[in-house]
């Protein structure tokens, strides 16, 4: 029972503190609410191929009322540094475990000023198995960078909605 009583107080204690979720609004609606201000940002291009996946979901995370018709800010990504590490070495000195590590810069700019409101720097690693067969491996590989490249954009979205939410 008073356990009951304690975790109320504490759930209470948090709509006193001024806790807010980052997705939705305070009013209890259902569903997914998106966040203000992401239809304002402009997605430029991304380098590479990994650049072009990571801005397609970028799109699909921020313009979910379509195209922004005049965006405030400017959304840029740096080309995307790939790292590959050999983690479990056999007796054979063949790698049956890599890693993975992405590293970008993103810089979000005010298009009214030109001056950067936001820049920060993002590091997602992942890893996958080296498997006997040569196909399977280039799956779980291509599976694991798309995993680290949807972190990034996660990174990015949550960058931006907290800076909209100051």
């Amino acid at each position: 029972m008073m356990k009951k009583i304690l975790s109320t107080l504490f759930l209470l204690s948090l709509t006193a503190c001024g806790f807010t979720p980052q997705y939705g609004s305070s009013a209890g609606t259902a569903g997914y609410a998106p966040v203000e201000g992401l239809d304002k940002v402009e997605i430029a291009m991304i380098p590479n191929e990994e650049g072009v996946y990571l801005r397609n979901l970028l799109i699909d995370n921020f313009y979910r009322g379509g195209y922004p018709g005049t965006p405030a800010y400017v959304l840029s990504v740096e080309e995307i540094v790939e790292t590959n590490t050999n983690l479990d070495l056999t007796i054979d000195s063949e790698s049956t475990r890599k890693q993975i590590k992405l590293r970008t810069v993103m810089r979000l700019k005010d298009k009214s000023t030109g001056q950067d409101v936001l820049k920060r720097d993002l590091r997602a690693i992942t890893s996958y198995n080296v498997l006997g067969s040569q196909f399977t491996t280039r799956v779980s590989e291509k599976d694991a960078r798309e995993a680290a490249l949807e972190d990034l954009a996660r990174q990015i979205e949550t960058q931006i909605t907290l800076y909209f939410k100051r």
